[in-house]
């Protein structure tokens, strides 16, 4: 986690609230995409500090329960939600799913924060249909609350093998460049 004192945060922070993926399973922590995120940010001169509040393992269900007090926390400019992952492997059902991630986008614009939603896509696992229904959950719920929406967040690395660790699951350190360029397309425009 990046953290710095409120005096710090002119341009505001930028939480990212995720599971494994933005946690950097596996990895150094200064491998990861939300610190190579912080180190973009400084690179482009733009006054925002991120702060990683991801935990590993975590489903939709566990992000909402801790979602009031992260904001209240953290007071961010903007959150950048990449939720689902884990529901989608457990095969939870969607529609607590979307219920989930509408409660956390809604709490976070009532605080005042800008959202941007990191999709996420399910192997046909539990059949095609879940799979197709999964995905469209944030593709509705970004043009429902007209929030940024980065569509895929492994694009260009889910289909490659060698950018995954052993478990298969958890990208490697030289997948998190992609992964914060499929942020960034999407956060770029957001920011001030």
């Amino acid at each position: 986690m990046v953290c710095m004192p409120l005096s710090a945060w002119a341009g505001g922070a930028i939480l990212v609230y995720g599971d494994s993926l933005s946690a950097a399973y596996g990895l150094a922590q200064d491998a990861g995409w939300a610190t190579l995120l912080q180190a973009r940010l400084q690179q482009k001169r733009l006054d925002y500090t991120v702060v990683n509040a991801s935990i590993s393992g975590e489903t939709t269900s566990g992000g909402a329960a801790r979602m009031a007090e992260a904001l209240r926390t953290h007071k961010p400019a903007m959150v950048i939600l990449a939720l689902g992952a884990n529901d989608g492997l457990r095969g939870l059902p969607l529609a607590q799913m979307r219920a989930n991630l509408d409660g956390m986008v809604r709490a976070s614009k009532k605080a005042g924060s800008s959202v941007l939603l990191a999709g996420m896509r399910m192997p046909p696992n539990y059949g095609e249909s879940y799979a197709r229904q999964f995905a469209q959950i944030y593709v509705d719920l970004a043009r429902e609350y007209k929030t940024g929406l980065a569509p895929f967040l492994l694009e260009g690395v889910a289909d490659r093998r060698e950018l995954f660790q052993a478990d298969n699951l958890h990208p490697i350190a030289a997948a998190q460049p992609i992964i914060l360029d499929n942020v960034w397309k999407a956060l770029a425009p957001m920011l001030k």
